[in-house]
């Protein structure tokens, strides 16, 4: 499980593409989540759970399947490209976004950047099989920052970022057009679907 508190950036080092639907790669991890990494361990890169299968000092690397690859922006990572990081929550450590399993259910582009001196204000195209879940002042995960839902549209949606989330994650150097994972509330999913199942019931 995650958080969804970003704890820093690694950089893409190495990338070796094995089949179509398979490649893996290198990921250079700062030096504070390099200690004690351990093969078989899960860290979310741009929130999506990887399983680490090789580790050399504070180099990491990962395998990525094609499920992975479909459904995530992780495919597209070139050498030199940064990744959001954050290790595996432990039992009781603080929860200060709202717990995330890692598994990304879509991609949407960035559309609109709103800009002052102290914030910035991101819009996503909002993806139809998702907007029952993308509710106003409810919680998603986006490229693994556990993020608080602004304004919904028919087609979009924004969350309002404060600077320390720009200088920390990929949100401070991200353009219209990038690619975003998604990650769903549960919660939110789990009340949805169990409405939605009841009054199919009932009609």
């Amino acid at each position: 499980m995650f958080t969804g508190i970003v704890q820093g950036k690694g950089k893409i080092i190495a990338k070796e593409q094995k089949s179509d639907d398979f490649l893996s790669y290198v990921v250079e991890l700062p030096e504070t989540l390099s200690q004690n990494l351990k093969i078989g361990a899960s860290i979310a890169n741009n929130g999506c759970c990887l399983t680490i299968t090789e580790v050399s000092g504070s180099r990491v690397r990962f395998d990525l399947m094609r499920e992975t690859l479909s459904k995530t922006n992780l495919g597209c990572l070139n050498i030199g490209d940064e990744v959001n990081i954050e290790r595996a929550a432990k039992m009781g450590d603080e929860i200060g976004g709202h717990l995330m399993s890692g598994h990304i259910v879509a991609k949407t582009q960035l559309c609109h950047i709103e800009a002052n001196a102290h914030n910035k204000t991101l819009w996503f195209k909002l993806p139809e099989n998702l907007q029952a879940y993308v509710l106003e002042k409810g919680f998603i995960g986006l490229d693994g920052c556990s993020l608080t839902i602004g304004e919904v549209k028919n087609d979009s949606f924004c969350v309002h970022l404060i600077p320390e989330t720009l200088q920390k994650t990929l949100f401070g150097q991200r353009q219209i057009g990038d690619w975003i994972n998604v990650e769903i509330d549960a919660q939110t999913q789990a009340i949805v679907d169990t409405v939605q199942r009841v009054l199919r019931q009932k009609h």
